[in-house]
């Protein structure tokens, strides 16, 4: 069936069978109340997931989404003790994850460094900033404003903003990708960077875009982990870039760069977010959500090793086979 051969439509499958599982031991779970806390409590991989699909596109990887992420949440709750207002307070942290995320991109396109060796050596900088900032100081619900608080939480149409939120990155995300220059460009770089290159695209630029564009969305998904959670420290999401990964690749993002698209890492991330809801309901310890997504990561790839083999060398193998 040709609806078989589309990633995401066997991802969408396998997430309503899980579901279909989940429901005949806990029907609960399937109740759209429940489903739309999973969907809140997903909201900050899916923005992660957005960005980290447009670097893993360039042929790179950003291993620092999540300190920056933490740094930004740290700086908004720092931001809202001084009484900033969150009207300043939002943009000002996604520019930030912007510039954080540009430091990477400069650092590959200009010095040529290997992305996972430079975001490596960032994410460890950016934690130690935040323990710099503090002095390893927690910031608690109570040191938090109301309004700093309130505004993921506060409820639109039956979803919190923070949901609403993620569904307008995704749309925006997706339309980008689509319709802007940008994102053919992040398709022909990962696809063959020299036939890019001789297009006129600018490899370096456009990994560095993607880098950008990562950081703005890291920067914003920090606020919105410190407002829901209202508790920041240096720790905060600490390994949470694994499952960032993962939910790129299980939802066919090729880590070899040039093929995915935004609702496989989308539903990358809902497939994620449903197990690791569903893990407590369940029995089983939380402390296993690492070793599953790892485990995710290795067939996810080993998945689309399978299904990108090259068709003609195959032919070629078979004619020599006969020779």
């Amino acid at each position: 069936m040709t609806i078989l051969k589309s990633r995401e439509a066997i991802l969408a499958l396998a997430i309503l069978a899980l579901l279909a599982v989940i429901a005949s031991r806990f029907p609960a779970f399937v109740a759209p109340a429940n489903l739309a806390r999973v969907l809140t409590d997903t909201s900050p991989l899916i923005l992660l997931a957005l960005g980290q699909m447009a670097v893993i596109l360039t042929k790179c990887i950003d291993l620092s989404v999540a300190a920056n992420l933490a740094l930004c949440g740290m700086v908004a709750a720092l931001m809202d003790g001084m009484g900033v207002p969150l009207a300043v307070i939002l943009p000002a942290v996604i520019a930030l994850g912007a510039v954080l995320g540009a430091v990477n991109g400069l650092l590959v396109w200009k010095l040529g460094i290997p992305s996972i060796v430079v975001t490596l050596g960032t994410m460890t900088i950016y934690r130690g900033t935040i323990f710099l900032l503090t002095d390893g100081a927690w910031i608690n619900a109570h040191q938090l404003s109301d309004p700093f608080k309130a505004l993921p939480r506060m409820v639109v149409l039956g979803l919190p903003v923070m949901a609403w939120i993620a569904v307008a990155a995704v749309s925006l995300v997706g339309l980008a990708v689509a319709r802007l220059p940008l994102g053919r460009a992040l398709y022909a770089v990962g696809g063959n960077p020299h036939a890019a290159g001789y297009a006129g695209i600018s490899v370096g630029r456009t990994q560095f875009a993607a880098f950008v564009l990562a950081g703005a969305l890291a920067g914003l998904t920090g606020y919105l982990w410190i407002a829901r959670y209202a508790v920041a420290y240096v720790d905060i999401a600490r390994g949470f870039e694994l499952d960032v990964v993962a939910a790129c690749v299980i939802g066919g993002i090729a880590i070899a760069g040039g093929a995915g698209t935004v609702a496989g890492a989308v539903m990358g991330a809902l497939f994620l977010g449903i197990i690791k809801n569903a893990l407590p309901v369940v029995g089983i310890s939380p402390f296993w959500q690492m070793a599953i997504s790892g485990s995710a990561i290795l067939i996810a790839i080993a998945v689309n090793t399978l299904g990108r083999r090259d068709p003609g060398r195959i032919i070629l193998k078979q004619a020599e086979a006969r020779t």
